[in-house]
């Protein structure tokens, strides 16, 4: 991907080595693992590794320097967040409205965001309640070698996606969804938050289509990166490596091939209101 010679964003709070205390059963941390298990639970992670982490994870120490290899990884991440700012900017006046531009805090372990205590084992988030993306960069170090979806691309599709909901936030879509989910049984909220990933997917495709256009960004395999990492984190794909069998009824995020439809869908149309296919 070609990132380098253009901005970064404003718009990065970096708060690797400053993470929150680590809560421990029994020192007023029980109803912070509470919220990070529910967390994890929605972003289709394992509650009980969570928990875990809680009664395990030591308090967080001094600030380690940087190498030069997490340093630019961090202006990557920057570089990209900027080329979504301008792309957004420019869909959404064209809607006549003005986006307004999400943060994305770095963060190492654990961090204490806008919907309460997180670990890094929930992967990247969106919190609307701060309209914050929060990334441990370890991550991507995970998508590499333990998923095998490795690239910059592949990193530069999960920011995309994580951007895709603030951007459903900022058009209200996350809003009605929660309204839906009322009433619903935990199937029925699982197959709504699963049309709400696939979007967000379709969403890093048209940002992808649109900073292409504007940029050439895209070398030679860089749709295959981020074609790669939708596969490698699809809700069936998951499952299959960490159970060795598939419960579709607790999907949350999608299949493998319907997250790679997604983005290739959003990529190939680049039309924002194309969104609305997917029903949320």
């Amino acid at each position: 991907m070609r990132w380098r010679g253009r901005r970064g964003s404003s718009q990065i709070e970096d708060r690797r080595g400053k993470g929150g205390a680590a809560m421990k059963l029994g020192g007023g941390g029980i109803l912070g693992l509470l919220v990070m298990m529910g967390i994890a639970y929605m972003l289709g992670g394992d509650p009980l590794t969570i928990l875990q982490q809680g009664i395990q994870q030591p308090a967080a120490g001094p600030a380690q320097p940087r190498s030069p290899e997490e340093n630019e990884l961090a202006k990557f991440v920057s570089v990209v967040l900027a080329d979504t700012e301008e792309v957004w900017t420019a869909q959404f006046q064209q809607m006549g409205r003005e986006y307004v531009k999400p943060k994305l805090v770095l963060f190492e372990n654990q961090v204490n965001s806008g919907c309460g205590f997180a670990s890094a084992q929930v992967g990247p988030f969106y919190c609307p309640a701060d309209q914050t993306i929060y990334l441990d960069l370890g991550f991507f170090q995970q998508l590499k070698h333990k998923l095998g979806a490795p690239g910059d691309f592949a990193q530069a599709y999960v920011i995309a996606h994580e951007v895709g909901h603030h951007v459903q936030h900022l058009t209200g879509t996350l809003d009605r969804v929660r309204q839906q989910k009322r009433g619903l049984d935990e199937t029925g909220q699982n197959e709504l938050q699963v049309k709400v990933e696939l979007q967000a997917d379709f969403l890093a495709g048209v940002w992808a289509k649109h900073a292409d256009e504007r940029w050439q960004i895209l070398e030679q395999g860089d749709l295959k990166e981020a074609l790669n990492a939708a596969e490698a984190i699809g809700d069936d794909t998951l499952q299959k490596r960490s159970r060795g069998y598939v419960v579709p009824d607790s999907f949350t995020h999608g299949t493998s091939d319907q997250r790679m439809r997604a983005f290739r869908s959003g990529f190939a149309t680049g039309d924002f209101q194309g969104a609305s296919k997917f029903g949320v």
